[in-house]
Protein backbone atom coordinates (compact mmCIF):
# COMPACT_ATOMS: atom_id res chain seq x y z
CA UNK A 1 0.00 0.00 0.00
CA UNK A 2 2.64 2.46 0.58
CA UNK A 3 4.92 1.88 -2.79
CA UNK A 4 1.81 1.81 -4.55
CA UNK A 5 0.90 5.31 -2.71
CA UNK A 6 3.92 6.76 -3.72
CA UNK A 7 3.94 5.64 -7.33
CA UNK A 8 0.58 8.11 -7.32
CA UNK A 9 2.65 10.66 -5.77
CA UNK A 10 5.75 10.60 -8.19
CA UNK A 11 4.38 14.05 -10.22
CA UNK A 12 3.85 15.97 -6.87
CA UNK A 13 7.04 14.67 -6.14
CA UNK A 14 8.91 16.02 -8.72
CA UNK A 15 7.30 19.27 -8.61
CA UNK A 16 8.26 20.01 -4.97
CA UNK A 17 11.71 19.00 -5.57
CA UNK A 18 11.44 20.94 -8.86
CA UNK A 19 10.60 23.91 -6.69
CA UNK A 20 12.79 23.97 -3.90
CA UNK A 21 16.12 23.74 -6.36
CA UNK A 22 14.24 26.03 -8.11
CA UNK A 23 14.86 28.42 -4.64
CA UNK A 24 18.84 27.33 -4.28
CA UNK A 25 18.10 23.88 -2.25
CA UNK A 26 19.31 21.62 -4.76
CA UNK A 27 22.22 20.75 -2.14
CA UNK A 28 19.68 18.97 0.10
CA UNK A 29 17.73 17.20 -2.56
CA UNK A 30 21.21 15.75 -3.33
CA UNK A 31 22.33 14.75 -0.09
CA UNK A 32 18.77 13.02 0.58
CA UNK A 33 19.45 10.73 -3.08
CA UNK A 34 16.10 12.01 -4.24
CA UNK A 35 16.90 13.86 -7.59
CA UNK A 36 15.92 10.74 -9.15
CA UNK A 37 12.45 12.06 -9.37
CA UNK A 38 13.63 14.95 -11.60
CA UNK A 39 15.35 14.73 -15.17
CA UNK A 40 18.57 15.85 -15.69
CA UNK A 41 17.95 18.40 -17.79
CA UNK A 42 15.42 19.76 -15.97
CA UNK A 43 17.91 19.62 -12.69
CA UNK A 44 20.77 21.52 -14.76
CA UNK A 45 17.65 24.40 -15.88
CA UNK A 46 16.74 24.96 -11.71
CA UNK A 47 20.23 24.98 -10.50
CA UNK A 48 21.32 27.67 -12.63
CA UNK A 49 17.65 29.85 -11.84
CA UNK A 50 18.50 29.07 -8.60
CA UNK A 51 21.69 30.66 -8.69
CA UNK A 52 20.18 33.67 -9.70
CA UNK A 53 17.29 33.61 -6.83
CA UNK A 54 20.66 32.61 -4.68
CA UNK A 55 22.21 36.02 -4.83
CA UNK A 56 18.95 38.33 -4.47
CA UNK A 57 17.00 36.80 -1.35
CA UNK A 58 18.05 35.73 1.95
CA UNK A 59 18.16 32.16 3.09
CA UNK A 60 14.52 32.49 5.02
CA UNK A 61 13.25 34.41 2.67
CA UNK A 62 13.38 31.11 -0.26
CA UNK A 63 12.27 28.76 2.31
CA UNK A 64 9.23 31.04 2.65
CA UNK A 65 8.49 31.58 -1.18
CA UNK A 66 9.11 27.89 -1.55
CA UNK A 67 5.94 27.08 0.57
CA UNK A 68 4.06 29.85 -0.94
CA UNK A 69 4.78 28.33 -4.55
CA UNK A 70 3.67 25.00 -3.62
CA UNK A 71 0.37 25.36 -2.54
CA UNK A 72 -2.34 25.31 0.42
CA UNK A 73 -0.49 22.65 2.32
CA UNK A 74 3.02 23.74 3.18
CA UNK A 75 1.56 27.38 3.34
CA UNK A 76 -0.70 26.35 6.23
CA UNK A 77 2.08 24.35 7.56
CA UNK A 78 4.90 27.05 7.40
CA UNK A 79 1.60 29.33 9.55
CA UNK A 80 1.57 26.54 11.79
CA UNK A 81 5.70 26.15 11.84
CA UNK A 82 5.57 29.96 12.92
CA UNK A 83 3.93 29.48 16.20
CA UNK A 84 6.58 27.31 17.34
CA UNK A 85 9.67 29.92 18.62
CA UNK A 86 11.04 26.78 20.49
CA UNK A 87 11.71 24.69 17.51
CA UNK A 88 12.50 27.74 14.99
CA UNK A 89 14.71 30.53 14.40
CA UNK A 90 13.35 34.00 15.39
CA UNK A 91 14.35 35.12 11.97
CA UNK A 92 12.73 31.81 9.80
CA UNK A 93 9.77 32.69 12.27
CA UNK A 94 9.73 36.08 11.14
CA UNK A 95 9.19 35.28 7.52
CA UNK A 96 6.58 32.43 7.97
CA UNK A 97 4.54 35.28 9.50
CA UNK A 98 4.50 36.64 5.77
CA UNK A 99 2.85 33.12 4.73
CA UNK A 100 -0.20 34.54 2.19
CA UNK A 101 -1.26 32.07 -0.73
CA UNK A 102 -2.13 34.09 -3.75
CA UNK A 103 -5.06 31.88 -5.36
CA UNK A 104 -7.59 32.22 -7.74
CA UNK A 105 -10.83 31.71 -7.30
CA UNK A 106 -12.70 28.46 -8.56
CA UNK A 107 -15.70 29.39 -10.75
CA UNK A 108 -18.70 29.85 -9.35
CA UNK A 109 -20.55 26.62 -11.02
CA UNK A 110 -18.42 24.54 -9.18
CA UNK A 111 -19.30 26.62 -6.01
CA UNK A 112 -22.90 26.05 -6.47
CA UNK A 113 -22.62 21.99 -7.94
CA UNK A 114 -20.70 21.80 -4.11
CA UNK A 115 -23.43 23.82 -2.45
CA UNK A 116 -26.25 21.65 -3.90
CA UNK A 117 -23.75 18.25 -3.28
CA UNK A 118 -23.76 19.18 0.55
CA UNK A 119 -27.72 20.27 1.17
CA UNK A 120 -29.07 18.38 -1.03
CA UNK A 121 -31.56 21.01 -2.32
CA UNK A 122 -30.77 23.41 -5.75
CA UNK A 123 -29.36 26.97 -5.55
CA UNK A 124 -32.96 28.63 -5.81
CA UNK A 125 -34.66 26.77 -3.04
CA UNK A 126 -31.88 28.32 -0.80
CA UNK A 127 -30.82 31.29 -1.85
CA UNK A 128 -32.67 34.37 -3.51
CA UNK A 129 -29.74 35.74 -4.32
CA UNK A 130 -26.36 34.43 -5.12
CA UNK A 131 -23.12 36.06 -6.77
CA UNK A 132 -21.16 35.44 -9.46
CA UNK A 133 -17.88 36.38 -7.63
CA UNK A 134 -16.78 35.69 -4.37
CA UNK A 135 -15.51 38.78 -1.82
CA UNK A 136 -13.03 36.44 -1.00
CA UNK A 137 -10.27 33.55 -2.00
CA UNK A 138 -8.18 31.70 0.23
CA UNK A 139 -6.16 28.53 -0.40
CA UNK A 140 -9.03 26.43 1.70
CA UNK A 141 -12.18 28.05 1.07
CA UNK A 142 -14.00 31.06 -0.73
CA UNK A 143 -16.53 33.31 0.51
CA UNK A 144 -19.69 34.59 -1.07
CA UNK A 145 -22.23 37.22 0.28
CA UNK A 146 -25.50 35.71 -0.38
CA UNK A 147 -29.20 35.98 0.49
CA UNK A 148 -31.58 33.76 1.69
CA UNK A 149 -35.05 33.32 0.52
CA UNK A 150 -36.26 34.76 3.76
CA UNK A 151 -34.16 37.87 3.43
CA UNK A 152 -31.44 37.52 5.48
CA UNK A 153 -28.10 38.32 4.37
CA UNK A 154 -25.45 35.65 4.74
CA UNK A 155 -21.54 34.66 4.18
CA UNK A 156 -21.29 31.16 2.54
CA UNK A 157 -17.48 29.60 3.07
CA UNK A 158 -17.39 27.27 -0.04
CA UNK A 159 -14.35 24.38 0.59
CA UNK A 160 -12.22 24.39 -2.93
CA UNK A 161 -12.60 21.60 -4.84
CA UNK A 162 -10.08 18.76 -4.35
CA UNK A 163 -8.76 20.08 -1.55
CA UNK A 164 -8.88 17.54 0.86
CA UNK A 165 -7.11 15.30 -1.61
CA UNK A 166 -4.26 17.46 -2.14
CA UNK A 167 -3.88 18.44 1.50
CA UNK A 168 -3.99 14.32 2.13
CA UNK A 169 -1.61 13.57 -0.64
CA UNK A 170 0.89 16.53 0.54
CA UNK A 171 0.75 15.25 3.97
CA UNK A 172 1.96 11.99 2.87
CA UNK A 173 5.11 13.27 1.33
CA UNK A 174 5.42 15.62 3.92
CA UNK A 175 5.93 12.29 6.65
CA UNK A 176 8.35 10.60 3.86
CA UNK A 177 10.35 13.83 3.72
CA UNK A 178 10.40 13.79 7.67
CA UNK A 179 11.61 10.11 7.57
CA UNK A 180 14.32 10.69 4.91
CA UNK A 181 15.50 13.98 6.92
CA UNK A 182 15.79 12.00 10.24
CA UNK A 183 17.70 9.69 8.37
CA UNK A 184 20.38 12.77 7.15
CA UNK A 185 20.08 15.70 9.88
CA UNK A 186 21.04 15.09 13.79
CA UNK A 187 18.74 18.11 14.37
CA UNK A 188 15.36 17.41 12.74
CA UNK A 189 15.53 14.48 15.27
CA UNK A 190 16.31 16.99 18.09
CA UNK A 191 13.62 18.96 16.95
CA UNK A 192 11.15 16.46 17.15
CA UNK A 193 9.89 16.94 13.44
CA UNK A 194 7.73 13.98 12.92
CA UNK A 195 5.67 14.66 16.17
CA UNK A 196 5.14 18.23 14.51
CA UNK A 197 3.75 17.11 11.12
CA UNK A 198 1.32 14.99 13.27
CA UNK A 199 0.42 17.78 15.26
CA UNK A 200 -0.13 19.74 12.25
CA UNK A 201 -2.33 16.62 10.52
CA UNK A 202 -4.60 16.87 13.36
CA UNK A 203 -4.63 20.63 12.69
CA UNK A 204 -5.45 21.36 8.84
CA UNK A 205 -7.94 18.66 9.29
CA UNK A 206 -10.10 19.91 11.99
CA UNK A 207 -9.49 23.10 9.70
CA UNK A 208 -11.48 20.89 6.94
CA UNK A 209 -14.46 20.10 8.89
CA UNK A 210 -16.13 23.48 8.74
CA UNK A 211 -19.05 21.91 11.29
CA UNK A 212 -16.08 22.10 13.61
CA UNK A 213 -16.28 25.77 13.22
CA UNK A 214 -19.57 26.04 13.52
CA UNK A 215 -19.11 24.43 16.68
CA UNK A 216 -16.37 27.20 17.43
CA UNK A 217 -18.80 29.84 16.93
CA UNK A 218 -21.93 28.72 18.64
CA UNK A 219 -19.18 28.28 22.01
CA UNK A 220 -17.49 31.51 21.60
CA UNK A 221 -21.91 32.97 21.45
CA UNK A 222 -22.53 31.51 24.83
CA UNK A 223 -19.24 32.25 26.49
CA UNK A 224 -20.14 36.20 25.37
CA UNK A 225 -23.55 35.84 25.95
CA UNK A 226 -25.17 39.85 26.93
CA UNK A 227 -21.53 40.88 26.69
CA UNK A 228 -22.11 44.41 25.01
CA UNK A 229 -18.39 44.76 24.38
CA UNK A 230 -18.43 41.67 21.43
CA UNK A 231 -20.96 40.69 18.10
CA UNK A 232 -20.45 37.15 17.38
CA UNK A 233 -22.13 35.85 14.00
CA UNK A 234 -25.12 33.38 14.25
CA UNK A 235 -24.68 30.36 12.25
CA UNK A 236 -27.06 28.27 10.67
CA UNK A 237 -27.02 24.51 11.40
CA UNK A 238 -29.11 23.60 8.82
CA UNK A 239 -27.08 24.75 6.04
CA UNK A 240 -23.40 23.82 7.58
CA UNK A 241 -21.49 20.57 6.69
CA UNK A 242 -17.95 19.58 6.24
CA UNK A 243 -17.63 21.49 3.45
CA UNK A 244 -20.30 24.64 3.62
CA UNK A 245 -20.25 27.18 6.74
CA UNK A 246 -23.26 29.83 5.96
CA UNK A 247 -23.03 32.61 8.87
CA UNK A 248 -24.45 35.97 9.24
CA UNK A 249 -22.94 38.28 7.00
CA UNK A 250 -21.73 41.40 9.72
CA UNK A 251 -20.90 44.70 7.94
CA UNK A 252 -18.28 46.20 9.86
CA UNK A 253 -14.78 48.25 9.52
CA UNK A 254 -11.69 46.23 9.16
CA UNK A 255 -9.35 47.03 12.94
CA UNK A 256 -6.64 47.84 10.33
CA UNK A 257 -8.64 50.48 8.26
CA UNK A 258 -7.49 53.28 10.41
CA UNK A 259 -8.39 55.92 7.71
CA UNK A 260 -11.98 54.22 7.79
CA UNK A 261 -12.21 54.15 11.61
CA UNK A 262 -11.75 57.87 12.01
CA UNK A 263 -13.95 59.03 9.48
CA UNK A 264 -16.72 56.94 11.89
CA UNK A 265 -15.18 59.05 14.76
CA UNK A 266 -14.43 55.68 16.50
CA UNK A 267 -11.29 56.15 19.06
CA UNK A 268 -8.43 54.00 18.07
CA UNK A 269 -7.57 54.03 21.92
CA UNK A 270 -10.67 52.67 23.14
CA UNK A 271 -10.82 50.03 20.62
CA UNK A 272 -7.44 48.65 21.31
CA UNK A 273 -8.45 48.49 25.13
CA UNK A 274 -11.92 46.98 24.35
CA UNK A 275 -10.13 44.43 22.08
CA UNK A 276 -7.40 43.13 24.83
CA UNK A 277 -10.22 42.57 27.32
CA UNK A 278 -11.88 40.43 25.31
CA UNK A 279 -9.04 38.07 24.27
CA UNK A 280 -7.89 38.46 27.85
CA UNK A 281 -11.62 37.21 28.84
CA UNK A 282 -11.19 34.20 26.24
CA UNK A 283 -7.95 33.23 27.34
CA UNK A 284 -8.06 33.40 31.44
CA UNK A 285 -12.06 33.23 31.97
CA UNK A 286 -12.98 30.66 29.59
CA UNK A 287 -9.63 28.87 28.32
CA UNK A 288 -11.09 28.95 24.74
CA UNK A 289 -9.83 31.78 22.10
CA UNK A 290 -9.54 32.51 19.02
CA UNK A 291 -5.88 31.78 17.73
CA UNK A 292 -5.13 34.15 14.85
CA UNK A 293 -7.04 37.33 16.10
CA UNK A 294 -5.04 39.71 13.66
CA UNK A 295 -6.33 42.91 11.73
CA UNK A 296 -7.79 40.92 8.83
CA UNK A 297 -9.97 38.72 11.20
CA UNK A 298 -11.15 41.82 13.21
CA UNK A 299 -14.01 43.67 12.12
CA UNK A 300 -15.72 47.33 14.00
CA UNK A 301 -19.37 47.16 13.99
CA UNK A 302 -21.29 50.54 13.23
CA UNK A 303 -22.48 50.32 17.09
CA UNK A 304 -19.07 50.04 18.21
CA UNK A 305 -19.07 46.33 18.86
CA UNK A 306 -16.08 44.06 18.07
CA UNK A 307 -16.68 41.48 15.77
CA UNK A 308 -13.98 38.18 15.39
CA UNK A 309 -14.26 36.47 12.10
CA UNK A 310 -12.76 33.00 10.67
CA UNK A 311 -12.98 30.49 13.94
CA UNK A 312 -10.88 27.64 11.99
CA UNK A 313 -8.17 27.89 14.78
CA UNK A 314 -9.14 27.98 18.45
CA UNK A 315 -6.77 27.46 20.97
CA UNK A 316 -7.67 25.83 24.27
CA UNK A 317 -5.97 26.26 27.92
CA UNK A 318 -7.05 23.86 30.18
CA UNK A 319 -7.83 25.56 34.38
CA UNK A 320 -4.39 24.36 35.24
CA UNK A 321 -2.74 25.15 32.34
CA UNK A 322 -4.03 28.93 33.36
CA UNK A 323 -3.28 29.23 36.78
CA UNK A 324 0.65 28.05 36.21
CA UNK A 325 0.54 30.77 33.34
CA UNK A 326 -0.56 33.18 36.20
CA UNK A 327 2.24 31.38 38.37
CA UNK A 328 5.00 32.36 35.94
CA UNK A 329 4.11 36.06 35.70
CA UNK A 330 3.60 36.61 39.48
CA UNK A 331 6.96 34.84 39.54
CA UNK A 332 8.35 37.40 37.02
CA UNK A 333 7.17 40.24 38.66
CA UNK A 334 7.94 39.06 42.48
CA UNK A 335 11.52 37.33 41.72
CA UNK A 336 10.58 34.01 42.43
CA UNK A 337 12.47 31.95 40.41
CA UNK A 338 11.54 28.59 42.29
CA UNK A 339 7.62 29.09 41.59
CA UNK A 340 8.41 29.65 38.21
CA UNK A 341 10.68 26.38 38.21
CA UNK A 342 7.25 24.58 40.00
CA UNK A 343 4.86 26.37 37.63
CA UNK A 344 7.31 24.61 34.89
CA UNK A 345 7.20 21.44 36.10
CA UNK A 346 3.35 21.70 36.23
CA UNK A 347 3.16 23.14 32.62
CA UNK A 348 5.28 20.36 31.28
CA UNK A 349 5.00 17.40 32.99
CA UNK A 350 8.48 17.40 33.68
CA UNK A 351 10.54 16.63 36.86
CA UNK A 352 14.08 18.53 37.19
CA UNK A 353 16.59 16.25 39.13
CA UNK A 354 18.62 19.49 39.53
CA UNK A 355 16.70 22.76 39.28
CA UNK A 356 19.58 25.19 40.00
CA UNK A 357 20.77 25.63 36.52
CA UNK A 358 17.08 26.73 35.39
CA UNK A 359 16.37 29.06 38.56
CA UNK A 360 19.62 30.84 37.39
CA UNK A 361 18.68 31.71 34.23
CA UNK A 362 15.26 32.35 35.29
CA UNK A 363 16.74 34.54 37.83
CA UNK A 364 18.74 36.07 35.42
CA UNK A 365 15.70 36.85 33.45
CA UNK A 366 13.56 38.22 36.17
CA UNK A 367 16.26 40.74 36.85
CA UNK A 368 16.21 42.03 33.21
CA UNK A 369 12.17 43.21 34.20
CA UNK A 370 12.48 43.58 38.04
CA UNK A 371 12.95 47.19 38.13
CA UNK A 372 10.25 48.04 35.79
CA UNK A 373 6.97 48.97 36.87
CA UNK A 374 4.13 46.43 36.22
CA UNK A 375 2.99 49.28 32.97
CA UNK A 376 6.06 49.04 31.18
CA UNK A 377 6.71 45.70 30.86
CA UNK A 378 6.86 44.16 27.57
CA UNK A 379 4.43 41.19 27.65
CA UNK A 380 5.01 39.48 24.35
CA UNK A 381 8.95 40.12 25.06
CA UNK A 382 8.92 38.56 28.33
CA UNK A 383 7.28 35.37 27.21
CA UNK A 384 8.79 34.77 24.28
CA UNK A 385 12.45 35.18 26.34
CA UNK A 386 10.33 32.53 28.31
CA UNK A 387 10.00 30.07 25.43
CA UNK A 388 13.43 30.61 24.65
CA UNK A 389 14.76 29.65 28.28
CA UNK A 390 12.26 26.59 27.73
CA UNK A 391 13.93 25.14 24.58
CA UNK A 392 17.56 25.62 25.97
CA UNK A 393 16.52 23.36 28.70
CA UNK A 394 15.20 21.19 26.50
CA UNK A 395 11.39 21.45 27.75
CA UNK A 396 8.41 19.71 26.12
CA UNK A 397 5.63 22.20 27.19
CA UNK A 398 2.01 21.72 25.59
CA UNK A 399 0.97 23.01 21.93
CA UNK A 400 -1.40 25.48 23.38
CA UNK A 401 0.96 27.43 25.32
CA UNK A 402 2.60 28.67 21.68
CA UNK A 403 -0.61 29.50 20.26
CA UNK A 404 -1.18 31.52 23.09
CA UNK A 405 2.25 33.28 22.72
CA UNK A 406 1.68 34.01 18.94
CA UNK A 407 -1.86 35.37 20.13
CA UNK A 408 -0.93 37.83 22.69
CA UNK A 409 2.08 39.20 20.39
CA UNK A 410 -0.51 39.78 17.14
CA UNK A 411 -2.87 41.46 20.84
CA UNK A 412 0.06 43.62 21.49
CA UNK A 413 0.77 44.30 17.40
CA UNK A 414 -2.99 44.92 17.01
CA UNK A 415 -2.71 47.26 20.22
CA UNK A 416 0.18 49.34 19.22
CA UNK A 417 -0.77 49.56 15.91
CA UNK A 418 -4.29 50.98 17.00
CA UNK A 419 -2.51 53.63 20.40
CA UNK A 420 1.13 54.55 20.05
CA UNK A 421 1.06 54.37 23.89
CA UNK A 422 -0.85 51.11 24.56
CA UNK A 423 0.81 48.58 27.11
CA UNK A 424 -0.56 45.09 27.44
CA UNK A 425 0.65 44.58 30.78
CA UNK A 426 -2.00 47.15 31.86
CA UNK A 427 -5.20 45.09 30.59
CA UNK A 428 -3.04 41.85 31.98
CA UNK A 429 -2.44 42.69 35.59
CA UNK A 430 -5.99 42.87 36.72
CA UNK A 431 -6.73 38.94 34.94
CA UNK A 432 -3.63 37.33 36.49
CA UNK A 433 -4.41 39.05 39.88
CA UNK A 434 -8.42 38.07 39.42
CA UNK A 435 -7.10 34.39 38.41
CA UNK A 436 -4.65 33.84 41.83
CA UNK A 437 -7.55 35.30 43.83
CA UNK A 438 -4.81 37.14 46.21
CA UNK A 439 -1.82 39.23 44.61
CA UNK A 440 -0.07 40.47 48.09
CA UNK A 441 3.34 41.18 48.44
CA UNK A 442 5.65 38.19 48.62
CA UNK A 443 6.61 38.13 51.30
CA UNK A 444 3.23 38.24 53.42
CA UNK A 445 2.21 34.45 54.55
CA UNK A 446 -1.32 35.01 52.99
CA UNK A 447 0.73 34.51 49.42
CA UNK A 448 2.19 31.97 51.15
CA UNK A 449 -0.55 30.20 52.68
CA UNK A 450 -2.32 30.98 49.01
CA UNK A 451 0.10 28.27 46.64
CA UNK A 452 0.59 26.02 49.48
CA UNK A 453 -2.97 25.74 48.97
CA UNK A 454 -2.64 25.61 45.41
CA UNK A 455 -0.96 22.96 45.32
CA UNK A 456 -2.70 20.79 48.08
CA UNK A 457 -5.69 21.34 45.86
CA UNK A 458 -3.94 20.30 42.99
CA UNK A 459 -2.50 17.08 44.72
CA UNK A 460 -6.19 16.20 46.20
CA UNK A 461 -7.22 16.91 42.70
CA UNK A 462 -4.77 14.33 41.12
CA UNK A 463 -5.55 11.66 43.53
CA UNK A 464 -8.52 10.19 42.43
CA UNK A 465 -6.64 9.79 39.02
CA UNK A 466 -3.72 8.56 40.37
CA UNK A 467 -5.25 5.72 42.49
CA UNK A 468 -7.69 4.59 39.67
CA UNK A 469 -3.76 3.97 37.74
CA UNK A 470 -2.59 2.15 40.37
CA UNK A 471 -5.58 -0.35 41.17
CA UNK A 472 -5.69 -0.75 37.07
CA UNK A 473 -2.08 -1.67 37.79
CA UNK A 474 -2.43 -3.61 40.13
CA UNK A 475 -5.34 -5.58 38.84
CA UNK A 476 -2.93 -6.10 35.80
CA UNK A 477 -0.28 -7.82 37.67
CA UNK A 478 1.74 -4.75 36.42
CA UNK A 479 2.33 -3.57 39.98
CA UNK A 480 5.94 -4.03 41.76
CA UNK A 481 7.13 -2.55 45.03
CA UNK A 482 10.81 -2.57 46.18
CA UNK A 483 11.08 -2.02 50.14
CA UNK A 484 14.51 -2.23 52.09
CA UNK A 485 14.94 -1.44 55.26
CA UNK A 486 17.55 -1.09 57.84
CA UNK A 487 17.63 -1.80 61.77
CA UNK A 488 13.40 -2.56 61.87
CA UNK A 489 14.60 -6.06 63.23
CA UNK A 490 13.37 -5.05 66.90
CA UNK A 491 10.67 -3.58 65.94
CA UNK A 492 8.90 -6.13 64.10
CA UNK A 493 9.51 -9.05 66.69
CA UNK A 494 7.76 -6.30 69.10
CA UNK A 495 5.01 -6.00 66.55
CA UNK A 496 4.68 -9.88 66.12
CA UNK A 497 4.22 -10.40 69.81
CA UNK A 498 1.87 -7.79 69.45
CA UNK A 499 -0.32 -9.46 66.59
CA UNK A 500 -0.17 -12.60 68.97
CA UNK A 501 -1.62 -11.28 71.63
CA UNK A 502 -4.26 -9.26 69.50
CA UNK A 503 -5.53 -13.03 68.06
CA UNK A 504 -5.56 -14.48 72.00
CA UNK A 505 -7.49 -11.67 72.96
CA UNK A 506 -9.87 -12.17 69.98
CA UNK A 507 -9.95 -16.18 70.90
CA UNK A 508 -10.65 -15.06 74.67
CA UNK A 509 -13.43 -12.66 73.76
CA UNK A 510 -14.56 -15.81 71.46
CA UNK A 511 -14.75 -18.05 73.92
CA UNK A 512 -16.33 -16.07 76.56
CA UNK A 513 -19.46 -15.61 73.92
CA UNK A 514 -19.84 -18.86 73.04
CA UNK A 515 -19.49 -20.64 75.98
CA UNK A 516 -21.93 -18.00 77.46
CA UNK A 517 -24.41 -19.05 74.12
CA UNK A 518 -23.97 -23.08 75.16
CA UNK A 519 -24.63 -22.24 79.01
CA UNK A 520 -27.93 -20.33 77.93
CA UNK A 521 -29.05 -22.78 75.41
CA UNK A 522 -28.90 -25.98 77.80
CA UNK A 523 -27.05 -28.36 75.63
CA UNK A 524 -26.45 -32.11 77.60
CA UNK A 525 -24.38 -33.42 79.00
CA UNK A 526 -24.66 -31.21 82.23
CA UNK A 527 -22.90 -30.95 85.18
CA UNK A 528 -24.97 -29.24 88.51
CA UNK A 529 -27.51 -28.60 85.51
CA UNK A 530 -24.77 -26.57 83.67
CA UNK A 531 -23.62 -27.84 80.20
CA UNK A 532 -20.49 -29.47 80.08
CA UNK A 533 -19.17 -27.97 76.95
CA UNK A 534 -20.08 -24.24 78.19
CA UNK A 535 -17.90 -24.99 81.60
CA UNK A 536 -15.06 -26.03 79.62
CA UNK A 537 -14.44 -23.21 77.22
CA UNK A 538 -15.17 -20.77 80.35
CA UNK A 539 -12.14 -22.92 81.81
CA UNK A 540 -9.88 -22.02 78.79
CA UNK A 541 -10.82 -18.64 78.43
CA UNK A 542 -9.48 -18.29 81.79
CA UNK A 543 -6.44 -20.02 81.30
CA UNK A 544 -6.17 -17.83 78.34
CA UNK A 545 -6.65 -14.55 80.33
CA UNK A 546 -4.54 -15.16 83.00
CA UNK A 547 -1.58 -16.23 80.89
CA UNK A 548 -2.37 -12.92 78.40
CA UNK A 549 -2.15 -11.01 82.11
CA UNK A 550 0.86 -12.82 83.21
CA UNK A 551 2.70 -11.85 79.95
CA UNK A 552 1.49 -8.28 79.85
CA UNK A 553 2.67 -7.72 83.62
CA UNK A 554 6.35 -9.61 82.45
CA UNK A 555 6.96 -7.04 79.69
CA UNK A 556 6.54 -4.21 81.39
CA UNK A 557 8.65 -5.12 83.96
CA UNK A 558 11.25 -6.08 81.20
CA UNK A 559 10.98 -2.60 79.71
CA UNK A 560 10.95 -0.58 82.82
CA UNK A 561 14.27 -2.32 83.78
CA UNK A 562 15.28 -1.92 81.03
CA UNK A 563 14.50 1.87 80.84
CA UNK A 564 16.59 2.13 84.31
CA UNK A 565 19.37 0.61 82.87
Amino acid sequence: MQKRRKSLHIGRYGEILSVFIKYGFGDIVSSLNIGRYLSLTRGFLLRKSAAEAHAKLTHWQRVRMALEELGPTFIKFGQFMSNRPDVLPVDLIYELEKLQGSVRPFPKREAETIIQGELRRPIPELFSFFPDAPIAAASVAQVYKATLTNGRTVAVKVQRPGIAQVIEQDIDILFDAVKLLIRRYEIVRSIRLEQLVEEFETVIRKELDFSLEMAHLERFRRNFKDDPLIYVPEVFPDLTTQRILVTEFVEGIKVSDAAALAKAHFDPANIAKQGTVLVLRQIFEHGFFHADPHPGNILICNDGRICFLDFGSVGILPPMLRMQLGVVLYGVAHRDPQRIVRAIEKMSNHHFEHPQKLEYDLMEFIEDYAELPLKDMNVPQILQRFASIIVSHEIQIIPGFYLLLKSIITMQAVGTRLDPHFNLFEHLEPFVKRLLRTFPRLQSAPASLYFMLMEFAALIGDLPFETRDMLRMVKAGELTVRFQHRGLEPMLDRFDVLVNKIVFALVLAALIVGSSLVVNSGIPPKIQGIPLIGVVGFITAAVIGFGLLFSMLRNKKMSHESKNN
